[in-house]
């Protein structure tokens, strides 16, 4: 296994140093592209409802990640609370939309580092995984400087919904192993609807385009584990609100048709998308096999596709004794 390039980057002090600027922006936050300005080193919180401190639900080994994360020894997840986007089916919303239970969640730096360590050391975890992670950049920076001495060594995810900062993000060239975000929309209008972000499609793009130029493609050792590299994910939306021929053209033109992608399958109607007749069903097989049929038609043949029993699988419930995913 290669050493991961975060590693010299903290014998050199540049990591250091980038974790002293990004801690420096929180006085005015503009981590993401929310752009707030509020000084959350002195408390106050915008609209993540975040703070100085990262506020973190859950530190466990995942099994249901893709197949080069997760192996066989687990991916060690970390899941933030919170969340830079309110979209109205979030499977996470029990910790990302609701800010009233995550109070209480706060986790000084140090105390997650040694968590850090634990799912290397302890569980034996093929890389450290922060999901949710655009709003706690600084707070991540800083984790991973007082996680080196203790012994990190394996390679970082970055499990990101793809609403980042283009600034944010080049700061963590060289820091980030293996990127994995969403490209969830095609339209501006709809992440509004859906997600209150109404420049998704812009910032998500650039963010893209910027994580692969960091990375490139998937890179896996010879046991298939992701060491380096970009996955993309797509979830399938009923009725075509993901915008996939549009998001799968983007990919394969603007990207690399050499691009792993991730093709979900998991959507049913979580949070509030009963609301929304739009949202309120499952995929059809006819949207499913509609979505495989562009895959094949933009060429990008390298990642995986999820059955159409995947919702069965991919249930967290952030309540539940010992895992959110029970069995994984």
């Amino acid at each position: 296994m290669c050493e991961p390039s975060y590693l010299s980057l903290y014998r050199s002090g540049e990591l250091n140093r980038r974790a002293e600027a990004l801690e420096a922006r929180l006085a005015s936050c503009d981590i993401c592209p929310r752009k707030c300005g509020v000084n959350r080193l002195n408390g106050a919180t915008g609209f993540c409802h975040s703070g100085a401190l990262p506020i973190v639900d859950t530190v466990c080994k995942h099994m249901g990640e893709e197949p080069p994360i997760s192996g066989m020894r687990g991916s060690g997840t970390v899941f933030f609370g919170n969340c830079n986007l309110r979209c109205v089916y979030c499977q996470n919303h029990q910790i990302s939309q609701n800010r009233h239970k995550m109070r209480g969640k706060e986790m000084d730096c140090r105390t997650l580092a040694e968590r850090l360590l634990y799912l290397q050391n302890e569980l034996g975890c093929h890389n450290i995984n922060f999901v949710s992670p655009s709003h706690f950049v600084p707070q991540i920076l800083k984790t991973i400087l007082l996680a080196i001495p203790m012994g990190l060594k394996v390679p970082l995810v970055y499990n990101t919904s793809g609403y980042d900062s283009l600034e944010t993000l080049k700061m963590l060239e060289g820091i980030i192993d293996i990127y994995l975000p969403d490209i969830r929309y095609a339209s501006n209008g709809i992440a509004k609807r859906f997600s209150q972000a109404p420049d998704y499609v812009e910032n998500a793009r650039a963010g893209i385009k910027e994580m692969y130029r960091q990375v490139g493609n998937l890179v896996m050792d010879e046991d298939g584990i992701a060491q380096r590299g970009l996955i993309v994910r797509h979830l399938i939306l009923p009725q075509r609100l993901a915008g996939s021929a549009e998001s799968l053209k983007w990919l394969a033109e603007e990207i690399s048709p050499d691009v792993s992608v991730s093709v979900m399958a998991q959507y049913y109607p979580a949070h509030h998308a009963r609301r929304f007749p739009t949202l309120s069903r499952r995929i059809t097989e006819a949207e499913y096999n509609e979505v495989l049929t562009l895959m094949e038609q933009s060429g990008m043949e390298k990642g995986w596709i999820q059955e159409m029993s995947a919702p069965e699988s991919y249930r967290p419930d952030f309540e539940r004794e010992g895992h959110p995913f029970g069995s994984f």
